[in-house]
């Protein structure tokens, strides 16, 4: 047969050609056209080296052991494949034979042991699939990206937790249906994003602790040696199995959950983004950021913009979309595996975890900057009736006067007030006494109602309930907020510290074999 050109090594015989023993298949007779190979299968194979080559060869090792412990293969003979295996986690060394294996990872990290030792094992790989083996290698992946996620979502809430410390004294003006409400605090709103931080945290922790090792499934049904499935999940660092052998191998669930949260995540981000957006205005006015996190108008000298906000807010876009893509291409498929499932789906993830991690970085780097200018949003604060809210309460539960009714007369006084030019500070206790009795009610201490009403500096210290503005209550959120970053980070750690127990019982196991051997 001719041979063709492969940018992962020289042109070569088509390897699928021929009865030799180096053919990958009796079952056909000639390897992938080049179209299929350019478009199809050196890229997923580019992608897999890149980002899954490691955790194939470590579950490579695990299979090893149990070999081993089944008796299956020799002291010798496993000691000789993983030698061969460490070579194999170079990904030149396997990219260089991608060309003969058909452009596919497991098959190319085969031939790449096979063509290095000496006397290949008869029994390497018997009862076994890649079925199972890449869905733990893509398993293995997903939850190593999801621990940095954890650490990028720890490091963002702590630095949302220092700038709210930075600002704890400074007054915000709030707003509803982009109108003014409330006064609030940058404490209070970064203590919210914090919040949110805690909630993507808790279900990202849950999508973690769900992950379960599908090494073992074989193909679909089960395997015909016994594996013992729970050594192996515990090797690989996963703390249970993947039971049912179809379901390892047929779903993605950490895939579809890890991408979901993102999404999730980035949608409230967005908003979050398009709030300091907004406030970074020339009609607000009320943060800055320093000049190396700033823009420029190429044609307007007096701007200076805050493009990494829009950068930030733009990017959250990406994680929905790329949740979207991954649920549609698992959408409606055969509930076994295939390509659309273990390839074509899960192609979006480490993209996905990528600009979740970059969302993540730039927007600690803003926080960490970030200055709420505490002259404007005071003055901001002082410009409207923000305490509408609270003399509606003083008028019912100090004159006596029916809640609606109070609504009524608070919103009545705020029109006119305005109208006649009054500010919040300077308040008409006649006027508020004129229009409750036109009302039909009496209001004797309408001078204290009304300052203490739009008292700006005691507005945030009128709030007593729980999550409120209220100075110690933030306080207290912010104390609470820390303590549970501070116990995602300990599970966080503990997660880390599983693998590495299981990562070191494997190089244990297979160092003992070798030593045995090398005293034999």
């Amino acid at each position: 047969m001719a041979p063709f050109d492969s940018p992962f090594g020289s042109p070569v015989e088509d390897p699928a050609g021929g009865p030799g023993e180096s053919a990958l298949t009796g079952r056909i007779s000639a390897g992938p056209h080049p179209l299929l190979r350019s478009e199809v299968l050196e890229p997923q194979l580019r992608h897999e080296l890149d980002n899954l080559l490691p955790h194939y060869i470590r579950a490579e090792k695990v299979l090893l052991a149990e070999y081993h412990r089944m008796g299956v293969l020799t002291t010798g003979e496993v000691t000789a494949l993983d030698t061969e295996l460490d070579a194999a986690a170079d990904p030149a060394v396997v990219g260089a034979v991608a060309a003969e294996t058909m452009s596919d990872i497991a098959f190319a990290i085969e031939r790449t042991v096979t063509t290095r030792i000496p006397e290949l094992p008869p029994a390497w790989h018997v009862d076994r699939s890649r079925n199972d083996l890449q869905a733990t290698a893509q398993a293995c992946y997903g939850r190593a990206r999801l621990l940095e996620v954890e650490a990028a979502l720890i490091a963002f809430g702590r630095s949302a937790l220092e700038a709210a410390h930075r600002h704890e004294t400074v007054l915000l003006p709030g707003y509803t249906h982009a109108q003014p409400a409330q006064i609030i605090s940058p404490a209070f709103y970064l203590s919210a994003l914090t919040e949110q931080v805690l909630h993507a945290l808790r279900r990202i922790d849950a999508v973690d602790r769900s992950a379960a090792c599908p090494l073992g499934a074989g193909a679909m049904a089960g395997q015909e040696l016994a594996w013992d499935r729970d050594r192996m999940a515990r090797l690989l660092g996963f703390d249970h199995v993947s039971e049912h052998a179809l379901r390892a191998v047929a779903q993605r669930d950490w895939a579809l959950e890890a991408t979901a949260e993102l999404s999730l995540l980035g949608t409230s981000l967005s908003r979050f983004a398009t709030d300091l957006m907004t406030w970074g205005g020339a009609g607000h006015g009320f943060i800055d950021l320093p000049d190396e996190w700033s823009g420029i108008s190429s044609a307007m000298p007096q701007k200076k913009n805050f493009p990494v906000l829009e950068r930030i807010r733009a990017r959250t876009a990406h994680l929905t979309a790329a949740h979207l893509g991954i649920a549609a291409a698992q959408r409606s498929t055969p509930y076994t595996n295939s390509v659309e499932i273990s390839k074509e789906a899960s192609a979006q993830v480490p993209a996905a975890f990528d600009t979740a991690l970059s969302v993540l970085r730039l927007f600690t780097a803003v926080v960490d900057r970030l200055t709420f200018e505490a002259d404007r949003t005071l003055e901001a604060c002082r410009s409207e009736h923000f305490g509408g809210f609270t003399l509606a309460n003083l008028l019912t539960l100090r004159a006596r006067i029916p809640w609606r009714a109070a609504q009524v007369l608070a919103g009545r006084y705020v029109v006119a007030a305005t109208a006649a030019g009054l500010s919040p500070a300077a308040p008409d206790p006649g006027l508020l006494r004129r229009l409750a009795e036109e009302a039909g009610h009496t209001v004797a201490d309408a001078d204290d109602l009304l300052r203490t009403a739009f008292d700006v500096p005691g507005a945030t210290g009128a709030k007593r309930s729980t999550g409120s503005t209220a100075p110690e209550e933030v306080r207290r959120l912010c104390a609470a907020h820390a303590a549970e970053l501070g116990r995602f980070e300990g599970r966080r750690l503990a997660r880390e510290a599983r693998m590495r127990r299981g990562a070191r019982e494997l190089d244990e196991t297979l160092a003992h074999l070798a030593g045995t051997r090398a005293s034999c």
